[in-house]
């Protein structure tokens, strides 16, 4: 998986179809990500001691790896990201596209 925690991704399948926002989970087993304010979903939360109040809370649901893709900022478009060594021998992710290096915010 080329995307890390941090990277702002845009949902190209779906019914979140359009919507951009930042990865905030991954889950590699099962090739699911975690975006920022995409595919919300309610669950009912019993009262317990950590949260007496319980009630109906709005939480993001995981979605296929597949049905995102990285958007650059900059561009303000979807790219491809690949893979280079910089000039210190380290492995950089880069926009295919221009070939400028990609950095996650967190």
């Amino acid at each position: 998986m080329k995307l890390k925690v941090g990277d702002t991704v845009k949902v190209i399948a779906g019914s979140e179809k359009g919507k951009t926002g930042e990865i905030l989970r991954i889950d590699h087993k099962k090739n699911r990500v975690v975006v920022e304010n995409v595919n919300k979903v309610t669950k009912h939360v019993k009262p317990s001691q950590a949260d007496p109040e319980g009630g109906i809370i709005s939480i993001e649901a995981p979605i296929h790896v597949s049905n995102v893709a990285y958007y650059d900022t900059k561009a303000n478009e979807i790219v491809k990201i690949g893979y280079k060594f910089d000039e210190n021998g380290r492995k950089v992710r880069i926009n295919k596209k221009t070939g400028a290096e990609l950095k996650a915010k967190k």
